[in-house]
């Protein structure tokens, strides 16, 4: 059984697999932590510390949790990120990738760690929202996590985890697809670095375009 028969569905994760966006997350963050005369730090860096939750690598990064709590930090980070999240693309073939998958009866949904309602916004802004099947944001904009809504995900779409691919940019995304029994790709160039990526006993590719190969589109 090739690829393409094997999976009839493809989760995929936002942020940084999709959307890029790291580059934004860390001149954000930089700006906030000048602001506290803290070290500032390059994209390099971040993708080797950021994790979830989001509040431990709030702390990797010397905040104080007594002068500046977790909440009023995420608050002013996604404050600026919403203003400035168009300044982001998609990823080099998403619409490719995406549109291949759809035309060869793949059917998709995301799973995100980013608030719903921003989710759906930006989606709209892209038009790419009738690709998907589902679109699954969090309740709130602090990141602590999506295996919750991943469970909720594969019930109510009543999908098989035999024939369900997760692909993501973190370890996160591996831990969720093991969670919910599902296969994992993971593509470098997001929120995480490749060292960190080699961990997972999950594939790794290198692009979206890789993604095609792999389902045989191309």
């Amino acid at each position: 059984m090739n690829v393409q028969q094997k999976y009839q569905h493809v989760i995929w994760d936002w942020n940084g697999t999709l959307f890029d966006d790291a580059w934004l997350c860390v001149d954000i963050m930089n700006g906030m932590l000048r602001e506290r005369n803290l070290p500032e730090m390059s994209l390099q860096k971040y993708a080797e510390i950021f994790d979830f939750p989001v509040r431990d690598y709030y702390a990797k990064l010397g905040f104080d949790n007594t002068i500046d709590p977790f909440e009023k930090l995420s608050d002013t980070f996604i404050g600026e990120y919403l203003r400035r999240k168009f300044e982001c693309q998609l990823r080099d073939g998403t619409r490719e990738t995406l549109a291949g998958l759809q035309e060869n009866g793949v059917q998709q949904s995301v799973l995100s760690a980013a608030k719903h309602d921003h989710l759906l916004r930006i989606l709209g802004h892209f038009e790419i929202m009738s690709f998907f099947r589902d679109v699954s944001g969090i309740d709130n904009h602090h990141a602590d996590g999506k295996l919750e809504n991943a469970h909720a995900m594969m019930a109510a779409l009543n999908l098989s985890p035999k024939t369900t691919l997760l692909v993501g940019d973190s370890l996160h995304d591996w831990h969720v697809a093991k969670a919910i029994g599902v296969d994992c790709v993971l593509i470098p160039g997001g929120h995480q670095s490749p060292e960190r990526l080699t961990a997972a006993s999950a594939k790794m590719i290198h692009s979206l375009r890789d993604l095609r190969k792999l389902f045989a589109f191309e």
